[in-house]
């Protein structure tokens, strides 16, 4: 649905770089830069991409929900955040009030935006060769 979502930050940088390694399991990078007023264009895949820029307004806080293709990307996007400076907003796991397959993972960033990483498929079941 969207091309990308743009947003302020305070602290541009500790945005950039929170960003950067929370996503990173995703293969998020930088695609393009220009001055901190004008901000940071992160995507993978030539996919949605994230835009950040500095700003002296304090942002209205966001709930930003990225998709996981499997589940070790949700379990690393958590680790990376902490590792990032993000403080823990729920640990990775199934979350069934939403439906049975929803795992996510959510962590507050630099600015006080919810965060999430969530896969929506089945965990994936061990390949099982049938003996003949």
């Amino acid at each position: 649905m969207f091309d990308h979502v743009k947003f302020g930050a305070t602290d541009y940088a500790a945005s950039k770089a929170f960003f950067l390694k929370a996503l990173e399991p995703l293969g998020v990078a930088v695609v393009s830069e220009g001055p901190p007023t004008y901000g940071v264009e992160l995507s993978s895949k030539g996919k949605a991409s994230l835009c950040i820029f500095k700003t002296d307004e304090t942002p209205a806080h966001l709930h930003l929900a990225f998709i996981a293709d499997n589940r070790q990307q949700v379990e690393a996007f958590y680790r990376a955040a902490l590792e990032a400076g993000g403080k823990d907003n729920g640990a990775p796991g199934l979350r069934p009030h939403y439906h049975a397959n929803y795992y996510a993972a959510f962590v507050i960033g630099p600015d006080g935006h919810n965060i999430e990483m969530v896969c929506h498929q089945p965990e994936a079941q061990p390949f099982h060769r049938e003996r003949s």
